[in-house]
């Protein structure tokens, strides 16, 4: 039990392992774990453990002072290195800081840092979506450093979403029309100007441009943050608005997700929605981990008079031979283990005597198949007309997830669409409060609109909704806006500002200010 990480255990295991067993910072290498001979070698005073616990600009301040002509091209690459975390933005972390606590922009920035330095030319590059956590302010200084590898010799290949990335690319392909079986074509290959007139749906958008609410909602009540000092936060008093659409922005590093998980997401009544991996086997989809599958097992068995249970892929209705995995594993000892789909049910997952059995001309394999677009339309009306099943595909369908098929193994889904689904679970929840952090991971500027009018709709059902974003859309439509910073690391820590978007433009004080004032034209 003690080897795994507390995180991966199960619920009733870990409140077990919580209760019992109290984990505490080893005594002698005061967490270091480095033994007392490398933790008494010392440069002026600092240890090995020492320079590790540094913010990073500090290290690379402190490196700058050291001149040891013997150690002088490792001293020279050392700057480098420590520099080009500086430049990438993430100068506000140690280097003792446990990878799996990165976030995950922090974490492929960290190793765009082992690409920067090096020598080599006429390499492709690809990123996905390096934007993700990066306030508009620091996604200058990535596009930088993407026209920095390019400039070098290399090819530079971005799936992007932003149009601010968008807007510094030598050639741009547009993939569509839509999503899921509507999409999978190049709409569109050219230049940025090209795009702009192309009449596609991402060039009809890149020119969006929020508006100001022009009245925004009413607190009704408020969630007190006392004295919050986890990571760089510096003794935070604050105040969160309840009934009403609050957005936490800040640069990257200011200590938006420790004041906010660290504060309010273990509290009662307070549902937080990450990007985390979805506890659940390689078997699970969307149908089993939304419960959708249920009533649609219920159905079947009751239109064809035999047992739920011949619907479920993990239960009596699963192919023998590949036990309703729909492939075969084969475990090739010392390389990646290969999967081949099951020549018995051919990916199906189920007997063949359990398709035979229909609902509104479909068996259980078609319906899998489905997106949830089709589903909705499939099970509104007619003999395949299913009203919990129809309820839960609609709020699949408010997140954007419309494109998604209801077999799609979840191991195969992307951090926002992670999000997105465990927030259509949670939307038929009763009141409380959620926090959700950058629901805009991963949607085309067409679905920032729609995730608008979704925040919208919780704030009015009664829920208070606190969203952990830098996209300035969803900065404008916010009720209130809390800005921390004024910079990353140890420059930030502390709210800057607190108020409505209006009076955020209007003082300009911020950094969040400046850009959120450029991006609505005023």
């Amino acid at each position: 039990m003690l080897s795994k990480d507390p995180e991966g255990m199960q619920p009733h295991i870990r409140a077990f392992v919580e209760r019992a067993i109290t984990f505490t910072i080893c005594p002698d290498c005061n967490g270091t774990r480095l033994t007392e001979a490398a933790r008494s070698s010392k440069i002026k005073g600092i240890s090995i453990a020492d320079a590790c616990s540094m913010q990073i600009s500090d290290l690379a301040e402190w490196v700058r002072g050291l001149d040891e002509p013997s150690v002088a091209p490792l001293l020279k690459g050392l700057r480098h290195l420590l520099d080009s975390f500086a430049e990438i933005g993430l100068g506000y972390l140690s280097l003792d800081r446990p990878a799996g606590t990165l976030s995950g922009g922090e974490a492929q920035r960290t190793k765009m840092i082992r690409h920067l330095g090096s020598s080599l030319t006429d390499v492709t590059y690809v990123f996905d979506e390096p934007t993700i956590g990066l306030h508009p302010h620091d996604i200058q200084r990535m596009n930088k450093l993407l026209l920095q590898l390019r400039d070098k010799g290399n090819t530079v290949l971005v799936v992007e979403h932003k149009p601010e990335a968008i807007a510094i690319a030598d050639h741009v392909v547009d993939l569509g029309p839509g999503a899921g079986t509507a999409g999978g074509e190049v709409v569109f290959e050219g230049t940025l100007e090209g795009l702009r007139a192309s009449g596609t749906l991402t060039g009809r958008h890149l020119e969006d441009r929020s508006t100001l609410k022009k009245t925004v909602r009413a607190s009704a009540g408020a969630l007190e943050i006392r004295g919050a000092s986890e990571n760089n936060l510096r003794d935070v008093d604050i105040d969160i608005p309840l009934g009403v659409l609050v957005v936490v922005t800040g640069v990257a590093g200011s200590g938006k997700s420790s004041l906010i998980h660290g504060s309010l997401s273990k509290r009662d009544g307070v549902v937080s929605i990450d990007q985390g991996a979805i506890k659940g086997s390689r078997r699970s989809n969307p149908a089993t981990y939304t419960g959708l599958l249920e009533p649609i097992r219920k159905a079947f068995a009751k239109a064809n008079g035999v047992k739920p249970a011949l619907f479920s892929a993990n239960s009596e209705g699963a192919c023998p031979t590949c036990n309703g995995a729909g492939v075969i594993y084969t475990d090739l000892g010392f390389m990646d283990t290969v999967s081949t789909p099951c020549e018995e049910c051919e990916g199906k997952r189920f007997q063949a005597s359990v398709l035979e059995f229909r609902l509104g001309g479909r068996n259980i394999a078609e319906v899998l198949a489905m997106s949830v677009k089709e589903a909705g339309e499939f099970f509104s009306a007619g003999e395949s007309r299913i009203p919990a099943a129809h309820a839960i595909l609609q709020r699949l369908a408010d997140v954007g997830l419309g494109y998604l098929s209801l077999g799609q193994p979840l191991t195969t889904l992307s951090g926002g669409e992670r999000q997105r689904i465990k927030l259509a679970t949670h939307m038929g929840e009763k009141g409380g409060v959620l926090v959700l952090d950058e629901p805009t991971s991963g949607l085309h500027l067409a679905d920032v609109e729609q995730l608008l009018g979704l925040l919208d709709r919780l704030v009015d059902s009664g829920k208070s909704v606190i969203v952990i974003e830098h996209h300035q859309a969803v900065m404008a439509h916010a009720d209130w806006i809390i800005d921390l910073g004024p910079g990353a690391g140890h420059d930030g820590g502390q709210i800057v500002f607190e108020g409505t978007p209006a009076d955020l433009i209007a003082g300009r004080s911020t950094l969040t200010g400046e850009h959120l004032a450029a991006y609505i034209g005023r």
